[in-house]
C-alpha cells in the first residue's frame, strides 16, 4: 500500500504528457471560440470587443460587431491608443496613426474604435456578400423617372 501512495504522488512522464493533451484540446477550443484578444462572441452570433482601463476596474465598451474581425480591429484601435505602439495587437502591420488621438478620454477611445470596427465590418460583410445578393442590389435600383419608358409595343 506504501508503493501505491508514493506513486501516486510523484509525476509520472505519462500523467504529465496527459496534463499537457488536456491543456493543448482547451487552447484549442478557446481559439475557436475566441480567435482573436479582446473580443467574445454572444449567444445570437454576434461578436463584441471591450477593453479595461488602465488602473481601474471599469471597461470601455467598444460595440457589436457581425464579424470577429472588426471587432479585433477595434479592440486594437482602442488598445493602441492605451498603451501605445508597444501594445499587443491582433493585427500589428494594420495598425496605423492616421492622426494623433489628442484627447486620450474613455469617450474618444470608444469613438475611434468604433468608426474603425464599422468600417471593417462593412467592408467584411461586402467581401462575403454572395454575388446574387449583388444582383438583387442592382435590380432593386430605382428608375429614372425623368426618362420616358421604352416600350417596343406603342409603334
Amino acid at each position: 500500500m506504501e508503493g501505491g501512495c508514493c506513486t501516486s504522488s510523484t509525476s509520472t512522464p505519462s500523467s504529465t504528457s496527459t496534463a499537457t493533451t488536456e491543456k493543448r484540446k482547451h487552447s484549442r477550443q478557446q481559439n475557436q471560440e475566441k480567435p482573436y484578444r479582446g473580443i467574445r462572441m454572444r449567444k445570437w452570433g454576434k461578436w463584441v470587443a471591450e477593453i479595461r482601463e488602465p488602473n481601474k476596474r471599469s471597461r470601455i465598451w467598444l460595440g457589436s460587431y457581425s464579424t470577429p474581425i472588426a471587432a479585433a480591429r477595434a479592440y486594437d484601435t482602442a488598445v493602441f491608443y492605451l498603451r501605445g505602439p508597444s501594445a499587443r495587437l491582433n493585427f500589428p502591420d494594420l495598425i496605423y496613426q492616421e492622426d494623433e488621438l489628442r484627447d486620450v478620454s474613455a469617450a474618444s477611445i470608444r469613438k475611434k474604435a468604433t468608426e474603425v470596427g464599422a468600417k471593417v465590418d462593412a467592408l467584411q460583410t461586402a467581401v462575403h456578400a454572395s454575388p446574387e445578393d449583388n444582383s438583387r442590389v442592382l435590380l432593386s435600383e430605382k428608375p429614372d423617372l425623368n426618362k420616358f419608358p421604352e416600350n417596343s409595343d406603342e409603334e
